[in-house]
């Protein structure tokens, strides 16, 4: 019987940490849930914490402490607040793996601390890399940390890679839904609504990431951070709309030969991968049946109508600090669109306009990236105010 992994959940109540949960549920003798952290869903901390008795439970709207105290004061569970006592929990020796689900930026320092106090990282949040890739990079292989990809894309390349060793890469390929508006024209992208935005055709997730979805902002940061999981150069890096979202993402090896990872959309097979690593652990969830896929369909995605894509690939391509640059202006972005103050059509341009008056700066320290984070939102801001006058 292999030995329990202790698990901390960072940014539980999300999409990815309610799905992990499940897993765990099911798993009982592999794992045990160690630490469990949210940003401001309170009521739904306490249900989990309730439920699953972890050692700590973190908020980080420290508005919020006070009432998660009083509603967990009978059980055997400390209770803290603030982000940096999420960044601050994942050194505790009891910890064996950090689940990175937190939105955004958030993730990044809490990764780091986690990198430096040798945990293992199963990886859900993109920006982390997308921001600061050269840095995890570099602490990942100073620190001998493994760092095991969640979303589901990356999982598939991770997949499609285990038993290869140094068979060399020739390109990977990324598959996208194409979100909701793939087959919409341009034209009309100026009445898009938030409600439309918010009605992904296949997967279930946070508001934030699924108009990052509608956008292909998405798959914009998830190939920014797969040239630094996988070791790429961009131009090894394609994108292929693929509707179904049954093949998860593919390798293209130096023999011209290619290795698919395919099953159901269901975030609940990646999350546990990464968990059980190198283990596949048997489970009830739905199996895919040929039968209900008579076609799968692949297609080349339009740049010119999904902005935010093509500027992800600038961003990708130029390096330095202008990846979380457009990371910054982008989460600047969709809360405002989220928050209907700007239109859809216009999440892309604030962005492009921040990039471009943000200075170019290479080999960026952490303290560097969090200026330019600071600076880029604040420039985004001010565009949006400015537009909105």
């Amino acid at each position: 019987m292999s030995t329990k992994k202790h698990i901390a959940i960072l940014g539980s109540t999300g999409s990815i940490g309610t799905q992990a949960l499940g897993v765990i549920a099911l798993n009982p003798d592999r794992f045990e849930l160690e630490v469990l952290t949210a940003n401001n869903n309170v009521s739904l901390l306490i249900e989990q914490a309730k439920r699953f008795i972890p050692n700590i439970v973190i908020i980080a709207n420290e508005d919020h402490y006070d009432y998660l105290q009083k509603e967990l004061s009978e059980l055997p569970i400390k209770v803290f607040a603030g982000s940096k006592d999420i960044a601050d929990v994942v050194s505790l020796p009891s910890i064996d793996i950090v689940l990175t689900a937190m939105v955004g930026f958030s993730g990044l320092l809490p990764t780091i601390n986690a990198i430096k106090n040798k945990k293992t990282i199963a990886l859900a949040n993109k920006e982390t890399l997308v921001v600061a890739g050269d840095l995890i990079k570099q602490l990942a292989l100073d620190f001998g940390v493994s760092i095991r990809p969640v979303d589901s894309e990356h999982s598939a390349i991770f997949q499609c890679l285990v038993g290869e060793f140094d068979n060399p890469i020739e390109k990977i390929i990324l598959t996208a839904s194409g979100g909701p508006f793939r087959e919409t024209p341009f034209e009309q992208f100026d009445k898009i609504t938030l409600a439309q935005a918010l009605k992904h055709p296949n997967w279930s997730m946070g508001h934030k990431i699924t108009i990052d979805s509608a956008s292909m902002m998405n798959k914009g940061l998830e190939a920014i951070e797969a040239k630094w999981l996988f070791d790429l150069k961009p131009h090894q890096i394609e994108i292929l709309i693929h509707p179904q979202s049954i093949v998860h993402s593919m390798v293209q090896f130096a023999d011209g030969s290619i290795k698919a990872q395919l099953g159901l959309p269901d975030m609940r097979l990646p999350i546990q991968f990464a968990l059980s690593y190198p283990d596949r652990l048997s489970n009830p969830f739905p199996r895919m049946n040929f039968n209900d896929y008579s076609s799968l369909n692949f297609y080349q995605p339009d740049y010119e109508k999904f902005k935010a894509l093509k500027l992800a690939f600038i961003a990708m391509d130029k390096g330095g600090n202008v990846p979380c640059v457009m990371n910054a202006a982008n989460e600047i972005a969709v809360d405002a669109f989220l928050k209907q103050q700007i239109k859809f059509i216009d999440i892309p341009n604030i962005v492009e306009k921040t990039m471009d008056k943000i200075n170019f700066k290479d080999n960026n320290s952490l303290d560097d990236l969090l200026e330019f984070d600071h600076l880029a939102r604040k420039q985004a801001f001010s565009i949006i105010t400015e537009n909105n006058r």
